[in-house]
């Protein structure tokens, strides 16, 4: 006998006789307009009194105190334009407001995850999250300068972005994986001693994790390999040659060009990735997704919650997006006066700006292994990180490849050995196939313990290791100080002329 639950809601996948939905693809169901029974609210268009009430409640109690920060976004607005002379207190603003705002950002893209199936939901819910690093990313290299377009050029107090680009890419990484994962496990070990997750997600994730930082290890490891084998070209210093030998110019347009070619790459990975989750509606990611959350601990609460009507949860993508987008416009026009103070690059870009860019993701993690749901929080860990290396990183690539400047993937050996032993130490972890809360302390532990060698780490003028040391005029000819391979270049050619 048909039921008449299947025809109101047009989503009874499990009650079918002929098994036809349960071979029905997993975006074209969405598309035909099929909305997915948690995420059904019972209103429709667009209600003032509801959606400011179900963005105050938001989706747990933590997400809710940071709804208090909220006033620091009009302030923060007031202040770019009536405090414009007071750059770390614009900074500090809007720091603080970007919390709310990709909050908002991520709670709107978990109620429209809501409306679609298990997998494809947890999927888009994770793309929203990361909008806010592309923007990010997006935002830090349109206001790069080489050191000809501004002003004297050099590092980043002065227009070099992408030693930070840089950092936040690898900080990104580490702060899914360290932080959040460690949190995860710490506070969910807290309400239950040990929690298990299933296979299927752990090693699927850091099986794309390895790949990725492969990836990303190939570019740093052809420049280290070779900058030792660079000269300086006689045509650089003055003198007039037929044949110039592999400089350090050659070696930066080669490192340029594999790092445009191997974005291109993990982008097709990251596209293999999505292909193969969104072909899983009904295999194992689906049945862990599901199970995991007829397990979670407040799921009476969670179901008895207020929804946005897909009008509403419209209205607060588009109203987050440009809150976001504006805020981080104010953070990075004011990273300068910030590494000014004192500030270390590498400290701002590694664990400041993933901090701030990373929040929404993290409270949704973190509430979610409290709940028990440690196979979805665990996905929350993984996904960010597999995207940000196999998408947002190879993207910014991309966009500076059109705007013509010479973004690469040629980072400091020190992060990303950083981030390969991060990877090392997580696949350690999940190995056994479950966590508990001093597992999770460990991998906090690690995180600070990151974060302090990378306030101390030296600005990438002084730190040297991965960038094209360049021969420049000095003021005082009779003191300066020069690197010893240099000196030996110098003089083969001394000789040679002579």
């Amino acid at each position: 006998m048909p039921t008449s639950n299947g025809d109101v809601h047009g989503h009874d996948s499990h009650n079918t006789s002929d098994g036809s939905n349960e071979n029905t693809a997993l975006l074209p169901s969405f598309l035909r307009g099929e909305v997915a029974h948690e995420g059904e609210s019972g209103r429709h268009g667009f209600h003032a009194r509801h959606f400011f009430s179900v963005t105050y409640k938001s989706s747990n109690i933590v997400s809710q105190y940071v709804n208090f920060l909220w006033p620091f976004v009009p302030l923060a607005i007031i202040f770019r334009y009536a405090l414009s002379n007071h750059p770390l207190l614009i900074f500090g603003m809007a720091y603080v407001g970007m919390i709310p705002s990709a909050n908002l950002l991520g709670f709107a893209g978990q109620e429209f995850a809501k409306k679609m199936p298990k997998v494809a939901g947890t999927l888009i819910e994770t793309t929203f999250g990361s909008l806010v690093e592309i923007i990010l990313f997006v935002v830090l290299i349109l206001k790069h300068r080489e050191p000809g377009e501004g002003e004297d050029g050099g590092n980043a107090d002065e227009g070099n972005l992408i030693p930070i680009i840089q950092a936040a890419i690898l900080g990104s990484i580490l702060t899914n994986l360290l932080l959040c994962l460690g949190l995860c496990f710490f506070v969910g070990g807290l309400r239950k001693t040990t929690q298990k997750f299933h296979a299927a997600i752990s090693e699927t994730g850091n099986g794309l994790l390895l790949v990725a930082a492969f990836g990303l290890l190939i570019p740093s490891a052809f420049y280290s390999a070779l900058k030792g084998e660079t000269t300086i070209s006689k045509s650089s210093l003055g003198f007039v040659t037929l044949e110039d030998k592999f400089t350090p110019e050659t070696l930066q347009r080669d490192i340029l060009k594999i790092s445009q070619v191997t974005s291109i790459v993990l982008i097709v990975a990251f596209a293999c990735y999505l292909l193969f989750n969104a072909r899983s509606q009904h295999s194992v990611f689906h049945e862990v997704i599901e199970m995991d959350e007829h397990g979670d601990l407040d799921r009476e609460e969670d179901e008895a919650r207020m929804r946005y009507t897909g009008t509403e949860t419209t209205v607060a993508l588009v109203i987050s997006l440009t809150l976001v987008t504006l805020l981080l416009i104010y953070l990075v026009e004011q990273i300068e006066a910030v590494v000014q103070s004192g500030v270390p690059d590498q400290f701002l870009g590694l664990i400041l700006l993933p901090l701030v860019e990373k929040a929404a993701e993290h409270l949704t993690a973190i509430d979610e292994a409290y709940d028990g749901v440690i196979n979805v929080a665990l996905f929350h860990c993984l996904g960010p990180s597999i995207q940000t290396a196999l998408f947002n990183a190879p993207f910014v690539v991309i966009v500076g490849w059109i705007l013509n400047k010479p973004m690469d993937l040629n980072f400091e050996i020190f992060m990303i050995v950083l981030v390969v032993l991060g990877i090392l130490v997580v696949g350690n972890f999940l190995r056994d196939g479950e966590s508990n809360w001093l597992e999770g302390a460990l991998l906090v532990i690690v995180y600070v313990i990151i974060a302090i060698a990378s306030w101390y780490y030296p600005n990438p003028d002084v730190a040297t290791s991965n960038g094209i040391e360049a021969l420049t005029t000095v003021a005082d000819p009779k003191n300066v100080t020069i690197d010893t391979a240099l000196l030996r270049d110098l003089l083969k050619m001394a000789n040679l002329d002579a």
